[in-house]
Formats: structure tokens, C-alpha cells, sequence
């Protein structure tokens, strides 16, 4: 059997692979600022590659398998040595060893990519905290100056959420009606307004909205089904 390797998504895929390895190494250089846009750049590889995908049809074990490890990297490793390189940077802690706790968002989301791949439940919906988000909101953490036990709780509740239960919101449109995708246009709406008048200093408060949102929502879903 001939496998394609070199096909229009997985070529984006290859974009997103690189743009984490940039994100990287600007992160053990210790610009931080400079690994946050490789991430957005990442974010958008990432978004591409499935897009062209269902455009040209083009769909592939190949290209699923290599969708995740480039996500590995770009969302999975480069948070967690943003959250190390933060953690270490603090001249509070306790003890130089803590800073290591940032590593936990990497086998974190490596289960949850993980997961992604065999649960069937995720074609509308995310279970869970969708690692590219968990990626832009830890390092867009570099814009903001945290205490140390800050950066520690923020660690261990992402790392809760991107293995959670939680059902969490896509921005995928299968159809462009306002009924069927009311919470999706005003929450690109709110992001629009919130961007426009803060900048990019407010990804992290976006990104908040959204976790607090889907588990708002879930709470909500939850209730009803009780009562019914």
C-alpha cells in the first residue's frame, strides 16, 4: 500500500511541527514573549491543516497520526517549559525543585491528545481542555508578572482540566446559521470586542472566559438532566 506522505495538510502540519520548535527555542532562550506568537503562528497551522483536510478531502492515518505529535510539541512541550522557565525565574520560591512542576502539562497533554485520537465523542465537541488553548493561555502568562504559587495553582488546574470530563465548546462550523452556533458567534464577537480594546495582553482573559463558560454550560446541562 502507497502512503502520501506529502500532502497539502500534512504539509501544514509540518509548519505547526516547525513553529513549535521555534516556540521552543525561544523559550530555553528565555524570550518568552517571542515563544507566546510562535504559539499563536502553531494555532493557526493547526487550524489550517484540518481545514484543507475536509476541503480537499484529504484525509489520512498518516495525517492524524502526525497531527498529534506535531501538537505534542507545540502544545504540550512548549507550555510546559514556558511554565518551568516562569516557575524558575521566580525568586520566591521555596525550593529551585518546584519550578519542575511546570513539567507536568506535558504527559497531561500528551493523554489528552491521546484521548482526542480514539474518543468518538469529540466531532462537534471538545472533552476536556483542547491543548492549543492550554497553550496560548500558559504562554500568554508572560505578558503578566504571577507569584509563584500563582503559576503552581494555574498548573495543576489546567493539567486537571485537560484531562477532565468537561465538555468544552469548538469553534469548528459544520453550517453558518446563527441558531445552531449561537454561542460560537458571540463568543468570537466578545473575542473581537476584547482583543480590540486591550490587545494581547487580554488571550489570557479570552481563554478564562472560555474554560469558565464550557464549565458553566456543563454545570447548566447537568442541572436539567437532574430534574428532568
Amino acid at each position: 500500500m502507497k502512503i502520501k506522505l506529502f500532502t497539502i495538510p500534512n504539509l501544514i502540519t509540518c509548519l505547526n511541527l516547525l513553529m513549535g520548535c521555534a516556540a521552543l527555542l525561544s523559550a530555553f532562550r528565555g524570550d518568552l514573549k517571542c515563544a507566546f506568537w510562535f504559539v499563536v503562528a502553531a494555532a493557526g497551522f493547526d487550524f489550517l491543516d484540518g481545514f484543507f483536510a475536509r476541503l480537499l478531502k484529504q484525509y489520512s492515518e498518516v495525517g492524524k497520526q502526525l497531527d498529534s505529535l506535531a501538537d505534542m510539541v507545540s502544545f504540550g512541550t512548549v507550555p510546559a517549559i514556558v511554565m518551568w522557565r516562569m516557575l524558575g525565574v521566580s525568586q520566591q520560591l521555596p525550593f529551585e525543585e518546584l519550578a519542575l512542576l511546570g513539567f507536568v502539562i506535558a504527559p497531561m497533554s500528551a493523554l489528552r491528545l491521546a484521548k482526542f485520537n480514539i474518543d468518538e465523542r469529540q466531532t462537534t465537541e471538545f472533552i476536556g481542555l483542547p491543548t492549543p488553548a492550554n497553550a496560548l493561555l500558559v504562554t500568554s502568562l508572560s505578558w503578566f508578572e504571577m507569584s509563584w504559587w500563582g503559576l503552581c495553582i494555574l498548573t495543576m488546574v489546567v493539567s486537571l482540566l485537560l484531562v477532565s470530563e468537561i465538555p468544552m465548546f469548538s469553534l469548528k462550523f459544520k453550517g453558518f446559521s446563527f441558531g445552531n452556533n449561537k454561542l460560537k458567534y458571540l463568543f468570537l464577537l466578545f473575542v473581537v470586542i476584547v482583543v480590540a480594546f486591550f490587545g494581547i495582553r487580554s488571550v489570557a482573559l479570552v481563554l478564562v472566559v472560555y474554560i469558565l463558560i464550557s464549565v458553566f454550560r456543563n454545570f447548566v446541562i447537568r442541572l436539567h438532566s437532574v430534574k428532568k
